[in-house]
């Protein structure tokens, strides 16, 4: 393994920066993409950016699939960089690709069946739905391109290297300028496509970024293709990739069933116009807590290659390390959003209902930031330590079981409404991030003492060996 992928060594303050800063800046990008698609989408009408908001949800199903096996690989092939074993590296990259690939072939027929009947549920008024359901469509048919960017992506972060997708993030969102416009409003002759050409320019950037991204797993230096041709399909690290991966789609899908009783609610008390608000807010919350995305693969990597290589007290600091960066920067962006709210909105939708909406949102929900620092790098810390499990609890916790509890007893028991949502979502956050820190470091515990009882039982053999 080459120096500049090894994460066992130097400075972990280095490593965290190296791999964090470019993730965040591609990640960034890739929510510009979104923000772009958005506000395309709000000038349509507002029923077609509530109908894109009411899709999202739906469209996670995808990303939790792709997400997991994602992290699943990643923290397996980190492990096994760790350890210095370079055939379970090209072993565990195969077998995640054919596990995508059957994901591809079944997401579309699953999209096929839910997609109408949930929209219905959520009782979308019928242009909302048309609008949703003419851009879901064709994003699962696209969903292959989703789940190998990620896999492609996994093994590359893997090896330290998030460079390569923060550059196709950057290339993507400036072709996703010229592509939405192209298909929404028909340039050139093409029909004007609406919603749907806002999914059509998705698919085609994410088809671009899978061929990419490919080339750049294939030129990376731990690759050596021969190794990956003798490597073999293998039922065993399906599992060991499923083992790891399942909590965190798990996780993800608890995210997008969270946004529907979200959304259910927010119907409820606001109506079409409080979700179009909402849909528009949190695109902005979204690039608030980009700096947490690159502190969580950065966590998890170099986790993963430490635990590989049974070294503690690395795993301690970057956890540490993570926190405290992850705080810092939470904590500015909450003191920048809180007076700009209103402006913010205003980018996205002229609406005074929807600036309304869209402002209370953000100077309630501005308080949560550093619930999500605390979680998902602790989250991400456990992935790399092989300890997924509790993902999913958290997430039914904050996404399923309180928010049903606590947004019916603030917003219809208390009388609060729509007020009632956006403070339970503090409430709710708060608790679970404050389980979910206690738990990882009783975790930490548990790992310190396995490893210094490995780390004891090698040198033992190491002396023996040599008398």
């Amino acid at each position: 393994m080459d120096k500049k992928s090894d994460l066992t060594q130097g400075s972990i303050r280095t490593h965290i920066r190296r791999i964090a800063i470019p993730a965040s800046i591609g990640m960034l990008f890739n929510t510009l993409f979104n923000v772009v698609d958005t506000i395309y989408a709000g000038n349509i009408g507002t029923n077609a950016l509530a109908g894109m908001s009411l899709s999202f949800p739906i469209f996670f199903i995808i990303i939790a699939l792709a997400h997991g096996i994602g992290i699943g690989t990643t923290a397996l092939v980190s492990n096994a960089l760790g350890e210095k074993d370079l055939k379970a590296f090209h072993n565990y990259g195969l077998n995640a690709l054919a596990l995508g690939i059957l994901a591809a072939i079944v997401l579309p027929v699953i999209g096929k069946v839910i997609s109408k009947p949930l929209f219905e549920m959520l009782g979308a008024q019928l242009s909302t739905l048309n609008y949703g359901m003419d851009y879901i469509n064709l994003i699962f048919m696209g969903s292959i391109f989703f789940i190998l960017s990620f896999l492609f992506n996994s093994m590359l972060s893997s090896q330290g290297d998030t460079v390569s997708y923060r550059n196709i993030l950057i290339a993507g969102f400036f072709m996703n300028l010229i592509l939405d416009p192209l298909f929404i409003l028909g340039w050139f002759g093409l029909p004007k496509m609406g919603t749907a050409g806002v999914a059509l320019a998705t698919v085609i950037v994410q088809a671009i970024s899978s061929i990419y991204l490919a080339y750049k797993v294939v030129k990376s230096n731990n690759f050596n293709i021969h190794e990956f041709r003798g490597s073999k399909l293998s039922p065993t690290l399906w599992f060991d990739i499923l083992k790891q991966g399942i909590p965190a789609s798990l996780n993800m899908m608890t995210i997008a069933l969270g946004v529907f009783v979200i959304n259910y609610f927010v119907i409820m008390y606001g109506g079409d116009t409080s979700v179009a608000a909402y849909g528009a807010a949190v695109r902005i919350e979204q690039l608030a807590l980009l700096p947490a995305l690159g502190l969580n693969i950065a966590t998890l990597t170099i986790t993963g290659q430490n635990y590989g290589a049974k070294k503690y007290a690395r795993i301690s600091s970057v956890y540490k390390k993570s926190l405290l960066y992850g705080v810092v920067i939470m904590t500015s962006a909450m003191i920048l959003i809180y007076p700009t709210a209103d402006f913010l909105i205003t980018i996205f939708n002229k609406d005074p209902a929807v600036i309304k909406a869209g402002t209370d949102y953000l100077r309630i929900e501005y308080l949560c930031f550093n619930t999500y620092i605390l979680m998902n790098v602790s989250i991400s810390l456990l992935q790399g330590l092989k300890r997924p499990g509790i993902a999913i609890y958290v997430g039914i916790y904050r996404q399923l079981l309180m928010p049903v509890i606590v947004f019916y007893a603030l917003g219809s028991v208390m009388n609060m409404g729509l007020l009632g949502v956006w403070w339970g979502i503090v409430l709710i956050n708060w608790t679970a991030a404050v389980f979910t820190v206690l738990y990882t470091l009783k975790k930490l515990k548990d790992v310190e003492i396995e490893l210094t009882e490995q780390n004891t039982t090698m040198d033992i053999s190491e002396i023996e060996s040599t008398d």
